[in-house]
């Protein structure tokens, strides 16, 4: 019997920022919006890759690192709410070109390779909250971190001790960044 694991490739958030990002989320929005996202936990997913095992992990990341792509520029600086799934996020409101580049062929290899991607269109996005509130208001325009981008990882799902958290497992430099 094979093991899988559940994985995703993401963009880190730099630890200054998860910090900053937190601090500000205490500020803007009151103790009963939702469940919070732990710091270490925030990330930019770029395509969910679900339940595989080692081959597939290998054989995606042998993909993975034949990507050539300049970095970029990201900024946060857009908040939404999704009712459906009871989710705030934070988010760039204008996307870099980079950003939607290697979204798309991280998720086309992964589809590639059997493993099913949303039919939605990429909506870059980092989870602030989940179960969130139906009532839960977002804050006032104003706010902006902004990073360069040089790289993008692979990381896994892990449950232990009642929490969920989010393990690095590999990660890939992207060209002349930023």
């Amino acid at each position: 019997m094979s093991t899988t694991r559940r994985l995703f490739f993401a963009l880190e958030i730099p630890d200054e920022l998860q910090q900053q990002i937190v601090y500000w989320r205490a500020q803007c929005f009151p103790a009963h919006a939702g469940r919070p996202v732990a710091a270490a936990n925030l990330h930019m997913t770029l395509a969910f890759l679900g339940e595989i095992g080692a081959q597939k992990q290998q054989a995606l990341c042998t993909l993975a690192g034949r990507i050539r792509q300049p970095g970029f520029t990201l900024t946060l600086n857009d908040a939404g709410h999704w009712p459906r799934p009871r989710v705030v996020w934070l988010g760039p409101r204008r996307t870099p070109r980079g950003l939607l580049q290697l979204a798309s062929i991280l998720r086309s290899q992964a589809a590639r390779s059997g493993c099913a991607q949303n039919p939605q269109p990429f909506h870059p996005h980092v989870t602030l909250y989940r179960q969130a509130s139906d009532s839960v208001s977002l804050p006032p325009p104003g706010f902006a971190w902004q990073w360069p981008v040089n790289a993008f990882a692979l990381y896994a799902s892990v449950f232990e001790r009642g929490r969920t958290h989010y393990r690095l497992l590999s990660r890939w430099p992207l060209d002349n960044a930023p």
